[in-house]
C-alpha cells in the first residue's frame, strides 16, 4: 500500500486547483435567506471549464475521450471542488460514466461516455432510495420483458419496466440521463439509464439543506430499452462504493477549508489584547479538529485505493469505505460545529460564507447514509468475516 500520488494524479489535482481558483462559494443567494432553491441549475460556466481541462472524463479510458485515471485521482479533484462549494455534478457524472464503461453493454459504452466527457451530456445517479436510509436499489422494481412479451429475466433483448420512487436525486432537473438502481425481485440489482424527459418519468422538486435543488424521481411503468439497462453483477455495488468514497473526499476538502478559515479568523480576532488563537481552549479545539481531518484523510485514501487497485484485504473493500464514511460524516460535522463556535456571532453572519459550509457539511454528512448506518454495515461485515 503506497499513498504517494502518481504524477498523473497530481496533475489532475493541479488542473482542478486552477479551474476552481476563481470560484466564489457565495456566488448564489444564501440558503439561510432563500425560500426554495438558491438557483435553478448548476454552474454551467464552471462545467464548461472542467470539460476544457479534461476533468469530466477522468475515469474513462483514452478511447472514450478520458484520462484513464482512477478513483484516487477523482477524489483529489473532488477534494478541491468542495473547498469552494463548486455547484456541479462532478461526482455523480464521473461515477456514472465509470460504471457504464466498466459494466455497461457495447451500445451504452459507445453512445454516452465520449459525449459526457466533453460536457455535451450530464449524468446523475439516484442513490438515496425512498427515504435516504433504505437501500436505493429496493426503492424501484424492474421487470424484464422479452420481445415476444414473455418475461425472461436476464435476457438482452426486449425492454424493462420500472416502477418506484427515488428521493433526493442531485441535479435531477439538469441531467440529461438519470442512472437508477432497481431490483428484479430475484435478489438481483440492475442499473437503468433513464432519459430525464422519458415517458413515465415524473420529477418533483426537493431542496437540500445546502439550498440546492434536488428531485424526487417517480417512475410509473417507465419502459426502458434493454440496451440501456446494465445487468452485470456488482455494477450497482461498485457505483455506490465510488459515490460514497467521493462524498468522503468532498467532506475532507470542505473540512480543510473551514479549518483554514477558522485559523485565519482566530489569528486576527483579539480579546483582552491577545489573538484568541493564543488561548488554550481555542487551540485545543482546533487541534482536535485537525486530528479529525487527518483521520478523514487516511481513511479516504485507504477506501479509494481499495477501489482503484482491487487489492484484497482481511475484509472486503466495503469495510474500508464504511470506515471512511463514518469518519467523514462525524468528522465534518465536528469541524463545522467547532468553527461556528470559535467564530462566535460572526460565523452566523449571512454575508460571511461559513454558514454555507455548515449547510453543505450537513448534506454531505447524511448523503449515502450517516455514520450510524455505516457503523451497522461495518458491524455486519465484522460478524461475517473471521479476523486473525
Amino acid at each position: 500500500m503506497d499513498f504517494t500520488f502518481t504524477e498523473e494524479q497530481q496533475a489532475a489535482a493541479e488542473a482542478a486547483r486552477g479551474v476552481f481558483a476563481g470560484v466564489a462559494p457565495d456566488a448564489v443567494p444564501s440558503p439561510a435567506v432563500t425560500r426554495g432553491a438558491v438557483a435553478e441549475g448548476f454552474d454551467r460556466a464552471l462545467w464548461d471549464r472542467l470539460a476544457a481541462a479534461d476533468l469530466l472524463g477522468l475515469l474513462l479510458d483514452e478511447e472514450s475521450g478520458g484520462a484513464g485515471l482512477d478513483a484516487v485521482a477523482l477524489c483529489l479533484v473532488l477534494r478541491e471542488s468542495a473547498k469552494v462549494l463548486a455547484r456541479v455534478p462532478l461526482l455523480e457524472n464521473s461515477a456514472a460514466l465509470a460504471a457504464l464503461q466498466a459494466y455497461g453493454g457495447p451500445e451504452l459504452r459507445s453512445s454516452l461516455p465520449a459525449r459526457a466527457a466533453r460536457g455535451e451530456l450530464v449524468l446523475t445517479v439516484a442513490a438515496n432510495g425512498l427515504t435516504g436510509h433504505d437501500p436505493a436499489e429496493l426503492a424501484v422494481t424492474a421487470r424484464h420483458h422479452a420481445q415476444d412479451g414473455q418475461a425472461q429475466d436476464g435476457q438482452d433483448d426486449g425492454h424493462w419496466v420500472l416502477d418506484g420512487v427515488q428521493t433526493m436525486v442531485p441535479w435531477a432537473f439538469d441531467a440529461d440521463h438519470l442512472v437508477v438502481p432497481a431490483h428484479t425481485g430475484q435478489g438481483r440489482s440492475v442499473l437503468a439509464v433513464v432519459p430525464r424527459g422519458h415517458e413515465g418519468v415524473v420529477l418533483a422538486e426537493q431542496v437540500s439543506t445546502s439550498g440546492e435543488r434536488l428531485g424526487e424521481l417517480r417512475l410509473e411503468s417507465a419502459r426502458i430499452a434493454a440496451r440501456d439497462v446494465v445487468t452485470a453483477d456488482g455494477a450497482w455495488e461498485w457505483l455506490r462504493a465510488l459515490l460514497t468514497t467521493g462524498t468522503c473526499a468532498q467532506a475532507l476538502g470542505l473540512g480543510e477549508r473551514v479549518l483554514a478559515m477558522t485559523g485565519d479568523y482566530a489569528g486576527k480576532r483579539e480579546q483582552f489584547g491577545h489573538p484568541i488563537a493564543s488561548f488554550q481552549a481555542v487551540a485545543v479545539q482546533a487541534a482536535d479538529r485537525y486530528i479529525d481531518l487527518r483521520a478523514m484523510e487516511v481513511t479516504l485514501w485507504q477506501a479509494a485505493w481499495r477501489i482503484a487497485s482491487g487489492a484484497p484485504g482481511a475484509l472486503p473493500a466495503s469495510a474500508d469505505i464504511a470506515v471512511a464514511k463514518i469518519w467523514a460524516s462525524d468528522g465534518v460535522r465536528r469541524v463545522v460545529q467547532s468553527a461556528q463556535h470559535l467564530h462566535g456571532g460572526f460565523g452566523a453572519d449571512v454575508d460571511y460564507p461559513l454558514h454555507r459550509y455548515h449547510a453543505w457539511a450537513k448534506h454531505l454528512e447524511l448523503s449515502l447514509g450517516p455514520a450510524a448506518a455505516h457503523e451497522e454495515a461495518l458491524g455486519d461485515l465484522l460478524a461475517a468475516h473471521a479476523l486473525g
